[in-house]
């Protein structure tokens, strides 16, 4: 707990000495925008849908497509108005950070989709031919809202439109004036009140552990782990998406081979830590903080038997089911 709650304080030295000052700057220069209303109810499962073919590149200019009518998802909820997160796509083009995308030139067939989804403080900025230049979601770890913060005027001061869900231990993000995460989102949703900021709520953050745990077999509290940013993403497409195509990510076997390529753990750090080395040495851990990426990769694969979730860059599908207990994904409805 006294860990939990010095990254808390670690995360949110900086944000109150320049928040005041650096995003009335940005407040200033932002653009005016439609806002969103926000109610509670969740579906209470996944359905399964058949596999279709993977999306086509087209040569005209990307256009958005028409969107369904938005469905209520209980556990994300406002921090200024604490309603649930009203949101639904029919295809959501789910981005990684990888450095597998380098180069891809996936960029256009990314802003096809009707909903882009990205990670912490990915940019897209210098990269779109790449990665694309939509953003509709953005899922950000706790520890990430400093370098988010950092990278305001591109990821919040033209992102009246993009939707952020922030998660982090209890103690961050409490409601009752000690959660110094959310209390700083607050401050920044204040500051900027067209931005749509969530959080993920205390009870669904728990359903998260609960379905690692369905799914491995794995206590992550006993394990000493953390589920990372691409876990939480991965599941909320799930309730958000009709059909999910991840752009990045790698099957669960890729870092096995030796014969697998180098790539950066992020495209935006090209001398930054090698992907494969990252993975592996997060799943052998067994001190200290740290996320099972090959587990939760091979979780995503086993979804993908069932649900119409495609992967691309590079292009794989899962291999033949595996009889196992623990091969379905339907969370149980949640409070916020």
């Amino acid at each position: 707990m006294k860990m939990k709650i010095r990254v808390c304080q670690g995360v949110s030295g900086i944000i109150i000495v320049t928040m005041v000052t650096s995003f009335m700057l940005v407040y200033n220069s932002s653009s005016g925008a439609r806002s969103s209303s926000s109610s509670a109810s969740l579906a209470s499962s996944l359905s399964s849908s058949q596999r279709s073919d993977g999306p086509t590149p087209s040569t005209k200019k990307p256009e958005r497509p028409q969107r369904l009518p938005a469905s209520t998802l209980e556990g994300y909820t406002g921090v200024m108005d604490h309603k649930s997160l009203k949101m639904r796509c029919k295809t959501c083009a789910l981005v990684t950070s990888s450095g597998q995308l380098t180069g891809s030139k996936r960029g256009e067939e990314i802003d096809h989709s009707e909903c882009v989804i990205r990670m912490n403080d990915a940019p897209n900025v210098g990269y779109q031919r790449d990665v694309g230049r939509r953003t509709s979601l953005r899922v950000i770890a706790h520890s990430s809202l400093q370098r988010v913060l950092r990278s305001r005027q591109e990821l919040l001061n033209v992102s009246q439109d993009t939707v952020f869900i922030f998660w982090g231990p209890s103690s961050c993000m409490r409601r009752d004036g000690k959660g110094h995460v959310y209390n700083n989102l607050r401050l920044l949703n204040q500051l900027l009140p067209k931005l749509k900021v969530y959080i993920i709520s205390r009870i669904k953050m728990l359903k998260f552990d609960e379905l690692f745990k369905k799914e491995t077999g794995i206590d992550r509290k006993s394990s000493n782990s953390w589920l990372s940013t691409g876990w939480f993403t991965m599941a909320i497409a799930l309730e958000l998406c009709d059909r999910l195509n991840v752009y990045g990510m790698v099957p669960p076997d890729f870092c096995r081979s030796s014969s697998h390529p180098s790539v950066p753990y992020h495209y935006y750090e090209p001398l930054g830590p090698d992907e494969c080395s990252m993975y592996l040495s997060h799943e052998r851990s067994r001190r200290g903080s740290h996320h099972r990426f090959i587990t939760e990769k091979t979780v995503f694969a086993n979804w993908a038997r069932t649900l119409d979730i495609h992967f691309y860059q590079p292009d794989w599908k899962p291999a033949a089911a595996v009889a196992s207990a623990n091969s379905s994904y339907a969370p149980a409805p949640t409070g916020s």
